[in-house]
């Protein structure tokens, strides 16, 4: 097989990209450095969940926070699934704004306010739903005037008050 057309692949034999990310999660070219990614397929408690997501969100590092939702959503309860993946939108929608996708930052951070709403009378594991709706509301209302991208670190939300 030709060298173009190999495929990364995991320990397991899975195809999965190995080249660096930069901390929006975009590709740089091998060899280059790049930042950390967030482990695929942790099982994390609720609470270290948002404590590392929002540690993410505040390094400026959303797309590395929608990964860490992305295993709540997948390997929590089914009753929680809509929230997960609701924050896992948000943090998407913050990145593409940071990237400077502003179309595609309104539609998701809409999506995931939609997806999170009907837990905002719970205040499921402390997180500040009826906050982040607001939060995910008014940047998105933001997105057609922008002419640059936002910096993630200083929009990102607080996932608990």
């Amino acid at each position: 097989m030709s060298e173009r057309l190999q495929r990364d692949r995991d320990s397991d034999g899975k195809a999965r990209n190995a080249r660096p990310r930069d901390g929006l999660g975009r590709p740089l070219p091998y060899g280059s450095p790049g930042v950390e990614r967030a482990p695929e397929g942790v099982e994390r408690t609720p609470d270290a969940t948002v404590a590392e997501a929002q540690q993410l969100l505040d390094d400026g590092k959303p797309f590395h926070a929608h990964e860490v939702f992305e295993d709540a959503w997948k390997s929590g309860p089914d009753a929680e699934r809509g929230l997960w993946r609701g924050l896992a939108q948000l943090a998407v929608g913050l990145t593409h704004a940071a990237r400077g996708n502003f179309t595609g930052a309104a539609s998701l951070l809409t999506r995931g306010a939609e997806s999170i709403e009907p837990f905002s009378g719970e205040a499921p594991h402390g997180i500040d739903v009826a906050g982040l709706c607001d939060w995910a509301a008014t940047l998105a209302s933001g997105m057609p005037a922008r002419t640059e991208p936002p910096d993630a670190s200083t929009v990102a939300p607080r996932l608990r008050p």
